[in-house]
């Protein structure tokens, strides 16, 4: 498969003439009308500061369904505890920068690069990306972030420094979306800690048309107000 250079026209191709591997197309830039239109056509950024701007749609897709999500009963005592406050839309650049620094320590590299962190701050400033925070002794441990259209979340990326702490930022984000009538979080790329809480690899076709119904919702822009876990409602998972 070609790999598409993007002009400075804000455009994709179709992604479904990404390669093997999932790369569709290099270049464009990081505006949030580009960024938007990605999204609602199932594409992402990923690369590195050595890299050009890169664009993605991999088949196949993980998605978790907001209640499909694993909670094994170790992890509904630590949520019953109350061992950690969670909140929503507080603390955006600093979960984003701590995804990254996490990353760097570890010596993994990351994709979140400082161009990758100021658009999606844009992003957060337009009500369109969100952060869920876990909080221990007044102290930031753990969170997510991601972009949300329609009725789907699109996960970016997720720390913890104290266990469980990103896991319970997860599921808290899941409550609140099943409440909210969202369809699914796409969880992009399959990793072994997101299929063990819930995550569901599906075809990229398949994907792209639960995506295509999912956008037909109303966005719900920020700031979000996501509190105290509670119960979920377990459903089907869409067709």
């Amino acid at each position: 498969m070609p790999i598409f250079r993007l002009s400075d026209r804000v455009s994709f191709p179709p992604p479904h003439f990404a390669g093997q591997e999932g790369l569709l197309a290099v270049g464009g830039d990081l505006s949030t009308e580009r960024l938007l239109l990605a999204y609602q056509m199932g594409i992402f950024p990923w690369f590195s500061d050595r890299d050009p701007i890169l664009w993605w749609s991999p088949d196949p897709r993980l998605v978790l369904y907001p209640s499909h999500i694993h909670v094994p009963k170790r992890l509904q005592r630590t949520i019953r505890q109350g061992v950690f406050t969670v909140t929503s839309d507080t603390a955006f650049e600093r979960v984003i920068d701590r995804c990254a620094r996490i990353r760097i320590e570890s010596g993994e590299g990351t994709w979140i690069t400082d161009a990758m962190i100021e658009a999606y701050c844009r992003l957060f400033g337009g009500g369109y990306a969100h952060s869920v925070e876990t909080w221990q002794n007044g102290a930031l441990v753990g969170g997510l972030y991601g972009v949300s259209l329609g009725g789907c979340f699109f996960g970016e990326s997720m720390f913890s420094e104290v266990s469980n702490a990103s896991k319970v930022a997860l599921v808290d984000l899941c409550v609140f979306l099943q409440k909210h009538g969202f369809d699914m979080i796409d969880c992009q790329l399959t990793t072994e800690h997101l299929l063990w809480m819930g995550g569901e690899e599906i075809s990229r076709s398949d994907f792209l048309k639960k995506l295509q119904a999912s956008m037909k919702k109303k966005t719900l822009k920020g700031p979000w107000s996501i509190r105290r876990c509670c119960v979920l409602h377990p459903k089907p998972a869409p067709g």
